[in-house]
């Protein structure tokens, strides 16, 4: 088969999403320091030479998987916070019960850990998660929170601080399912965890506290 023909095309098109898939499972698995790049190429069914084709570096390949494999869930969240109609404790609800499913369904958890581990020595990785998630998952859920409060639906204060309270103990389930669960620590039930502090926070967030008898 020649080398133009639309087969050999697909197939060279289709490797760069190859090669983030294979970069995602390595990373998971070993880190960011640990992860090799002959792995990587490995993976995915290519020869080291033939990846920097597509890639020059291992951070390159890191920024690749944050945009292709982690932004298409956050795409979806942002989606949701900025056009939803619905009042603000259902939406909280809904985003949140997504992205518990997101985290327990892909390797986003795993990818979160290895930024919070390795971002002294690699800071171009804690650089990258910050423009591409959580600047913009923070952006999302404060312009939520400050549409919310406009409305008179939750009490008024610093929307950005509100969305870290939000999101904080979410985040804490992660890093104990990923570091602690691994080593002989309880599991944790992440969505169980997720669903009561949401409960918890929008009881703190409701505009009126009723006083229980």
């Amino acid at each position: 088969m020649q080398a133009g023909s639309p087969k050999w095309r697909r197939r060279s098109e289709a490797r760069p999403g190859e090669i983030v898939q294979a970069a995602l499972e390595v990373f998971a698995e070993k880190g960011f320091a640990a992860a090799k790049l002959d792995e990587i190429a490995a993976r995915a069914g290519i020869s080291k030479g033939a990846l920097y084709l597509y890639f020059e570096t291992k951070e390159d390949i890191f920024r690749a998987v944050v945009r292709e494999a982690v932004a298409p869930n956050l795409d979806m969240v942002e989606g949701l916070l900025t056009q939803a109609t619905l009042p603000f404790p259902d939406l909280l609800r809904l985003v949140i019960g997504r992205i518990v499913k997101v985290i327990g369904t892909t390797r986003l958890g795993a990818v979160a850990k290895l930024v919070i581990g390795e971002s002294r020595n690699f800071p171009e990785l804690a650089r990258v998660w910050h423009d591409e998630v959580v600047s913009r998952a923070l952006g999302a859920m404060t312009g939520a929170l400050t549409r919310a409060q406009a409305r008179g639906e939750i009490r008024p204060g610093d929307p950005r601080l509100q969305a870290f309270s939000i999101v904080g103990p979410v985040l804490m389930g992660v890093i104990w399912q990923e570091t602690f669960t691994p080593v002989g620590a309880s599991a944790l039930d992440l969505e169980a965890l997720a669903l009561q502090h949401c409960e918890t926070v929008l009881t703190g967030l409701a505009s009126r506290v009723v006083m229980l008898p």
